[in-house]
């Protein structure tokens, strides 16, 4: 069951006109999505999450003057854009921003040259309350955490709240696997894992499935010699 409002409201901030003005009208062209709003640079992007409040803003990593991450650490931690969520878009699925965007508090990551159904599908996603990486991202930040082991407290400390079958999900879900997979995985029912999952977010105080990715690589739950399922 999705939690996505019936009218999902976006706010676009790029610094290339083209490109906001395309997502500009491939979103308007979407059933239930609405463009509220264009913002040409961070402090645009700011100031129109605040004033108006949508529900996911579609944000670029590299821009002039407050770029997209300082922008995005900035609207999730102001009361007064409670709820707006962040789905950043880059060029590079390499970009050295993306560990940094994620922990800035980004609901999701995708490249700028996803297919037009795949951004769709994740803004909804987003909106939904539910986190989502690029297929490459999963590798990506596992490779971050091996260069800064400094990251990786006592998983027995960390986790403690956790049952044996809760870590058991979140090394799944830090992996990369779906709530389809993970059930098949485990043998239990959809609902079970969604259960789990929710168990999971309220214990570790996660807003979304990335921050629950994330808190399994600085836990040391996903090593080297335990890759991510793709």
């Amino acid at each position: 069951m999705s939690n996505a409002p019936e009218t999902v409201r976006v706010l676009i901030a790029d610094d290339q006109e083209l490109l906001r003005e395309s997502f500009r009208v491939l979103v308007n062209a979407e059933p239930g999505l609405e463009v509220v709003g264009l913002a040409e640079d961070g402090e645009a992007a700011v100031k129109l999450s605040v004033s108006e409040r949508p529900d996911v803003v579609l944000m670029d990593v590299r821009m002039p003057g407050l770029d997209g991450i300082e922008a995005t650490r900035l609207i999730r931690a102001n009361p007064d854009a409670e709820g707006v969520r962040v789905l950043v878009l880059t060029m590079f699925d390499m970009d050295s921003y993306v560990f940094a965007a994620l922990r800035s508090g980004a609901s999701g990551f995708l490249l700028k040259d996803v297919a037009p159904a795949e951004l769709v599908r994740a803004i909804r996603t987003v909106a939904a309350g539910q986190g989502l990486l690029a297929p490459s991202v999963t590798s990506r930040l596992i490779e971050e955490f091996c260069r800064q082991p400094q990251n990786v407290p006592a998983v027995s400390e960390s986790l403690a709240p956790l049952t044996a079958r809760e870590r058991e999900v979140l090394l799944l879900v830090t992996r990369g696997l779906s709530n389809t997979e993970i059930a098949a995985e485990l043998h239990v029912s959809m609902a079970t894992v969604k259960t789990y999952i929710g168990r999971l977010l309220d214990k570790l105080g996660a807003r979304d499935r990335v921050q629950l990715v994330i808190t399994g690589y600085e836990h040391g739950l996903v090593t080297p010699s335990s890759p991510p399922h793709r």
